[in-house]
């Protein structure tokens, strides 16, 4: 089962490798044991966080059932049911109590405000969210009359306001990355 395959051949939106290279450093350096991940997609991020140690356990978030059903079979033939706990269900309407070292948010841009402010209070005191796809393929980077699609315009607008979100947060503290598709982490003040 190769998962990069079948994302490219359907078109599945997955972390780029540099992404998934510093998430997983990132991990490592920082005993991770506890992973929240808003937004499984095929399970191509969950599995490879798994995969870095058998002490790690991943709660993740899908709400597309065909995207589930995809991953739920991916978990099975890695092996990985004991580390990884797949919902279906839409984040939003999601209540978790338990905490996490690293909240990672890859799902519908649109809604990264209320992804954060919802799950941070599911964060270690020494945790840290990181959020992907920032940059959204360079097209952050472009003035909005710049931008034919109404609907994108509006994920931009939606993309630059969790932006600001994240730069004028009081109680979180956030460093840019360049890497991937841009990545944002953030931890407490």
């Amino acid at each position: 089962m190769n998962l990069k395959q079948y994302a490219k051949d359907n078109k599945v939106p997955i972390i780029e490798d540099d992404g998934l290279e510093f998430i997983v450093d990132y991990i490592k350096k920082n005993n991770v044991k506890r992973i929240l991940e808003i937004g499984t997609a095929i399970g191509y991020s969950a599995i490879n966080f798994a995969k870095i140690s058998e002490e790690i356990f991943v709660k993740t978030i899908e709400r597309d059932e065909s995207m589930f059903s995809y991953a739920n079979e991916a978990i099975k033939h890695y092996k990985l049911e004991n580390q990884i706990e797949i919902v279906f269900k839409d984040a939003l309407e999601i209540d978790i109590m338990d905490k996490y070292d690293l909240i990672f948010i890859d799902a519908a841009k649109a809604q990264y405000i209320k992804f954060f402010e919802k799950f941070s209070k599911n964060l270690d005191s020494n945790g840290a969210i990181i959020c992907d796809n920032l940059d959204f393929h360079g097209i952050i980077h472009k003035e909005t009359s710049e931008i034919k699609s109404r609907d994108l315009r509006q994920l931009m607008r939606k993309l630059r306001n969790f932006i600001e979100f994240l730069r004028s947060n009081d109680d979180f503290e956030t460093v840019f990355h360049k890497i991937g598709d841009g990545i944002s982490v953030s931890k407490r003040r």
